[in-house]
């Protein structure tokens, strides 16, 4: 891999610009503006995050000329703060691949919160994994020998992104980056350690919540994820 992206393994590529976005469309788009050396590169595929990830990958994919789909994963928030995951949930090749941070269960356990308030918590976000791998079209997809860059809309802890990473691995992916607007420093950091690569145009000092990084941030709906599923064209243009 050339041009501005870094061995993932040595350090994490961040351009530092002070941003805001539009849209998460306008993100996708300016995504593909610091990915220059992708477009149009045969064997590689742009997979966005659902729901948050998809305009983001799909506005990328556009600008890039490369086919663009949708890796289904769900947070496992704790109960209560449930912005902050302890682990993630993957639909990886007809399995549900569970990805947890063991460290932070046992904190989260020594504080009060029970084990059968995590399984419960599990299995809710299971069931609606597996809602949306019968519902969204473009969810399947041969990943063997390709590059997968993987798109969402930001990093906070990172949980998600590493369980999607985690899933094209195991459908065979050569090359996996990771690419996103804004994210904050320790979630590119850690995955630095899974990923091949990671972009990320924006790293702030101080990160609270993805959102504040948007000018208009609303939540997705399954009809505004199939529809731009469905209208995804061969190379990633409408």
């Amino acid at each position: 891999m050339d041009g501005r992206l870094g061995n993932a393994t040595n350090f994490v590529e961040v351009e530092q610009m002070g941003m805001r976005f539009k849209d998460r469309a306008e993100a996708g788009r300016r995504l593909a503006e610091g990915l220059p050396q992708l477009r149009e590169r045969p064997d590689t595929i742009v997979l966005g995050l659902a729901r948050g990830g998809i305009p983001v990958a799909a506005a990328a994919a556009s600008e890039l000329y490369l086919p663009f789909g949708a890796v289904l994963v769900r947070k496992l928030g704790i109960p209560g703060r449930d912005e902050t995951a302890f682990g993630a949930l993957a639909w990886s090749n007809g399995d549900v691949l569970r990805i947890v941070n063991k460290p932070l269960k046992e904190l989260i356990l020594s504080r009060g919160i029970s084990q059968s308030a995590l399984d419960a918590v599990e299995a809710h976000e299971r069931s609606e994994l597996l809602r949306r791998a019968k519902q969204y079209p473009g969810t399947s997809h041969d990943l063997r020998d390709k590059t997968v860059v993987l798109a969402d809309d930001g990093l906070a802890t990172g949980a998600t992104m590493r369980a999607a990473v985690e899933a094209v691995r195991a459908s065979g992916a050569s090359t996996v980056i990771a690419a996103v607007p804004v994210a904050s420093l320790e979630a590119s950091t850690s995955l630095g350690r899974v990923c091949d690569y990671v972009f990320a145009l924006h790293t702030p000092g101080k990160f609270h919540a993805v959102g504040a990084f948007y000018e208009r941030f609303e939540q997705l709906s399954d009809a505004d994820v199939v529809s731009q599923l469905e209208g995804a064209g061969s190379n990633g243009r409408r």
